[in-house]
C-alpha cells in the first residue's frame, strides 16, 4: 500500500530511494512507513529524495488530522482531492483519466451508502475491509442463492437461459463520451449485440428511473439500443403501470421512463393520448419523458423529464404537451 501511494501522483519520489527504503526496512525488520521516518531523519537518502520524502510523509499526518471526525464519504472526498488524484486525472484528456475521475467519485457514492455491519471497526476500515472481500471474480460459488455482475467482454463465448443487461440507459450504454462519435458508438452497439446473443431463452433489458451517478441525482433516458429492437419482439414490464404486452418471446423491463410506442396507458388520462413514458415536447423546455401523473382533468398534473431542463411538474391544461 506505501509504495502504491509514495510517488502517485508523482512527488519526485523514484526507485533510488525506494530501494533504499526497502532495505531499511529489512535490515530493521520493520514497515516501510517506520523506514521512511528513520531515514529522513539520520540520512541515507539524496537531499531531493530526502526532501520529496519528507514532504508525504508530511501529507499522509495532515490530511489523518483533517479528517479526523468526518463522515466516512466526507474522509474519502477530502482524501482523493487534497492527494492531488483528482488533479492529477484532470490533466490526461484520454478516456482513461475520465475513467479514473468516474471511478473516485463513485468510491465516494459508495463510502455515502456504506452501513458497517462489524461494529468492532471503525467506519474507514470496515470499508476498506468489505471492499476488499468484495473484489474480484469469484464472490459466490457454485449453486450459492446470489446474482453475480460480469462485464460485457467478459461474457464474451459464454451462453446463458436467461440474461439480464442492466442500465440500458443514454449515457451508460451507450457511455456518453461514444454518443457523438460515429465509431465508438458503433462499437457500443457491437458489444450490445454481444449481450444480447448470450441469451438462450429470455432475456430483460433495464433501466432506472432514477440514478445517483457520480454523486449527482440523474433522470435518464432509455437507450437508442432498446428502440433499435424490432417492437414484435419486445414485451414491456413496468414496476407501477399497466403492462402492455406485445408478442415475442424477449423480456424488457424499465424502472418507469418508458419508450417511445411502448408506453402504457394512465388509468385515467389527464389528456388524450399522454401516457407514461411518451416522449412530449414543451415550447419552452424542449423535449422529455413522462414520468409520472397526478389528479384528472383540469387538476391534472404531469412530471415530466426533459432532455436539458431536468425534471419538473406541470399543469396538463397549460403546458400544451405535444407527441414528440
Amino acid at each position: 500500500s506505501f509504495e502504491r501511494i509514495v510517488n502517485m501522483p508523482t512527488r519526485g519520489i523514484g526507485d533510488t530511494t525506494l530501494e533504499a527504503l526497502r532495505g531499511h526496512a529489512r535490515q530493521a525488520q520493520s514497515s516501510l512507513w517506520q523506514a521512511a521516518q528513520a531515514m529522513t531523519g539520520q540520512g541515507g537518502l539524496t537531499a531531493r529524495g530526502a526532501s520529496a520524502l519528507a514532504a508525504f510523509l508530511r501529507l499522509i499526518e495532515t490530511l489523518a488530522q483533517q479528517v479526523a471526525g468526518l463522515e466516512l464519504h466526507e474522509q474519502a472526498e477530502h482524501v482523493i482531492t487534497h492527494s492531488g488524484l483528482v488533479d492529477h486525472y484532470r490533466k490526461d484528456k484520454g478516456e482513461k483519466g475520465q475513467a479514473r475521475l468516474e471511478n473516485l467519485e463513485e468510491l465516494v457514492t459508495a463510502a455515502r451508502h456504506f452501513d458497517p455491519e462489524d461494529a468492532d471497526l471503525d467506519p474507514l476500515s470496515a470499508f476498506l475491509s468489505h471492499a476488499a472481500l468484495e473484489a474480484g471474480d469469484a464472490q459466490g460459488t457454485a449453486w450459492e442463492d446470489c446474482v453475480q455482475l460480469m462485464s460485457l467482454h467478459a461474457a464474451k463465448g459464454l451462453e446463458f437461459p436467461l440474461v439480464f443487461l442492466c442500465g440500458v440507459e443514454e449515457g451508460l450504454f451507450p457511455h456518453q463520451m461514444s454518443i457523438n462519435e460515429p465509431g465508438r458508438l458503433e462499437e457500443e452497439r457491437r458489444l450490445c449485440y454481444v449481450g444480447i446473443t448470450r441469451a438462450k431463452q429470455l432475456l430483460y433489458f433495464t433501466h432506472a428511473q432514477s440514478r445517483r451517478l457520480h454523486g449527482k441525482e440523474t433522470y435518464p433516458h432509455p437507450s437508442r439500443f432498446i428502440q433499435e429492437i424490432p417492437i414484435e419482439l419486445i414485451k414491456e414490464v413496468r414496476m407501477r403501470a399497466t403492462v402492455n404486452y406485445a408478442q415475442g418471446g424477449a423480456g424488457y423491463a424499465p424502472g418507469g421512463t418508458g419508450a417511445p410506442k411502448r408506453a402504457a396507458p394512465m388509468d385515467d388520462e389527464p389528456m388524450p393520448g399522454l401516457r407514461l413514458g411518451q416522449h412530449v415536447t414543451h415550447a419552452k423546455f424542449g423535449e422529455g419523458v413522462v414520468l409520472n401523473y397526478e389528479g384528472k382533468g383540469a387538476q391534472a398534473r404531469v412530471q415530466v423529464n426533459f432532455r436539458h431542463a431536468g425534471s419538473k411538474w406541470l399543469m396538463v391544461s397549460y403546458a400544451n404537451l405535444q407527441p414528440a
